[in-house]
């Protein structure tokens, strides 16, 4: 038996609407923020959400480094990998492990250095 349901993944960030905004491009969506305390949430259709958290220290993930952890990344699952990647480009994602084109998965970092696969596994 499970002793807790996964409510919520949360990304530190810089900007969180900034952020949102770039997976609500992806993902689709609702992005609603919380002035208060700088806290976003995008709710995507389904149920899921994904959170966003200012944090001013932050510094992205190195990659590729083997010496350094990434710590976590998201696998989104597209259909068509060439035109994801062209909108997620379009979005401000930047290619980190794109140049095998025979593989079925990619590796592009978010605008907050987040390492995020689209894979058409």
């Amino acid at each position: 038996m499970a002793i807790a349901k996964l409510g919520q993944v949360v990304l530190d960030c810089p900007d969180p609407r900034a952020l949102a905004d770039f997976y609500a491009g992806i993902l689709g969506g609702t992005v609603e923020e919380d002035s208060e305390d700088g806290w976003v949430d995008l709710n995507i259709p389904g149920g899921q959400s994904l959170g966003f958290q200012k944090a001013p220290g932050h510094v992205p993930p190195k990659w590729p480094a083997p010496g350094d952890s990434q710590q976590f990344h998201l696998d989104l699952t597209v259909e068509d990998l060439d035109a994801a990647e062209k909108d997620v480009l379009a979005l401000g994602a930047r290619p980190l492990e794109t140049e095998d084109r025979a593989r079925t998965w990619r590796v592009y970092a978010d605008p907050a250095g987040h390492p995020f696969c689209l894979c058409a596994c």
